[in-house]
């Protein structure tokens, strides 16, 4: 069964080892085979890795997109010790991706870890008293005099 993928324009999705761009409309592909497949929205860069739970998504995502989860094993149980030690709530998350991970089950893990940015986010909004930390103070609008 073909694997369907719509595509507004302009967006961009990795196709194996390659970046595909959509052109200026709307196209529909239906892409048949095994080979790893990431939406631009899904994909994270080393820069926009700015979490634990986010960098435990990147090294998942390099598993997924290369194939090799030899060659990141070593990295990923490094960011999970990390997260675990700061965050011991999160294990129920990383039972799971790491489960899935030796199953080889890599984009359901890639799934996993997106619910572990969910509730990494949620984690600080608690801590920070119901406040979403991820706002820049700098783009608060208001200003106090005295």
């Amino acid at each position: 069964m073909a694997l369907k993928v719509e595509l507004k324009p302009g967006e961009r999705f990795i196709l194996g080892n390659a970046v595909i761009t959509n052109d200026n409309q709307r196209t529909r592909l239906f892409i048949e085979g095994d080979t790893p497949i990431l939406r631009e929205k899904d994909i994270l860069t080393p820069e926009t890795a700015d979490s634990p739970a986010k960098r435990v998504y990147l090294v998942v995502q390099l598993m997924y997109l290369t194939g090799d989860i030899a060659a990141h094993r070593e990295l990923y149980f490094q960011l999970v010790n990390d997260i675990l030690r700061a965050a011991p709530s999160t294990l129920p998350y990383i039972e799971k991706i790491s489960n899935l991970i030796l199953t080889e089950s890599l984009y359901k893990a890639l799934r996993e870890a997106n619910r572990l940015i969910a509730y990494e986010g949620d984690l600080l909004k608690h801590a920070n008293g119901g406040a979403d930390l991820r706002q820049d103070p700098a783009d608060d609008s208001e200003s106090t005099t005295a």
